[in-house]
């Protein structure tokens, strides 16, 4: 039976400050699966992200990807954290934090280059992912002149260049008018249909039948409340009240569950972890 793309044991995360960010939390996640990590705001799910993508290491407990051991020690090894890079890309939830190249065709090109693969096999995955994504009209252009939708998708062929088996997402629909939203819900139903396995951390649960199989649910006590088939979790009206995730007229409709505002209620706010 193969190794779990990522186990993790106790694993808990403070900032500095002692504040704490995750609290022991323990999950496995298979190949293939499209996992949602849910919570309200500051509960923890983009600092979890972060660390599934090796960029933070726990304050304590375990984690190991594809069966091996992940710490910081580990991605000090230059052949461990160029393996690990390889089969893990992650698209942040502001584009603008992941963009620096002078266009677009360096951006694309900038992992497979840092990977060493040879030029003409760069080129290749440059010219793929262009057309994969319809990206050739703005090949040349600075990626800070983009749109907000553009740069999502720049940011994401950026990734997908290096051709991961796994592929992480913070709040990747944020942001995004209705037909980029749209664009982006197809591309990831064709990946996972390619055999990737998705993560990806939202508080919008109107789209996740779309999106994701199961799901795991952080508190605001920063631990796991629940992880299981999406369905499952989302009819669990009661812990949804509890978590913060939806308020007392949200309801299930079509599989999807829906989560009416009153009027004097603003728009929810974007997560900052």
């Amino acid at each position: 039976m193969a190794a779990p793309v990522f186990a993790l044991q106790g694993v808990s995360y403070q900032y500095k400050a002692g504040v704490p960010a995750l609290d022991a939390v323990s999950l496995n996640v298979e190949a293939g699966q499209r996992l949602a990590l849910l919570g309200a705001n500051g509960s923890g799910k983009s600092t979890l992200l972060m660390i599934l993508a090796g960029l933070l290491a726990p304050s304590g407990g375990e984690i190991a990807a594809f069966g091996e051991p992940l710490s910081a020690e580990r991605l000090r090894d230059e052949r461990f954290a160029r393996v690990f890079r390889r089969r893990v890309g992650i698209v942040f939830q502001s584009s603008d934090a992941q963009l620096f190249s002078p266009n677009v065709r360096d951006e694309i090109a900038f992992g497979p280059l840092h990977l060493e693969l040879p030029e003409a096999e760069v080129l290749r995955r440059v010219e793929d992912t262009l057309n994969l994504l319809g990206l050739h009209e703005l090949a040349e252009r600075a990626p800070y002149n983009l749109s907000g939708g553009e740069k999502k998708k720049v940011a994401l062929a950026s990734v997908l260049a290096i051709n991961p088996d796994v592929l992480l997402f913070d709040e990747p629909t944020n942001g995004l008018d209705p037909r980029t939203q749209r664009w982006l819900i197809e591309l990831l139903g064709r990946l996972h249909e390619a055999g990737k396995t998705i993560v990806l951390a939202t508080h919008h649960l109107d789209l996740l039948g779309e999106l994701a199989d199961s799901a795991l649910i952080l508190g605001e006590d920063h631990r796991v409340a629940v992880c299981g088939p999406l369905g499952e979790v989302l009819a669990n009206r009661d812990l949804l009240l509890r978590v913060n995730l939806i308020h007392e007229h949200a309801h299930l409709h079509g599989g999807a569950l829906h989560s009416h505002e009153h009027a004097h209620q603003g728009e929810h706010e974007h997560e900052h972890e």
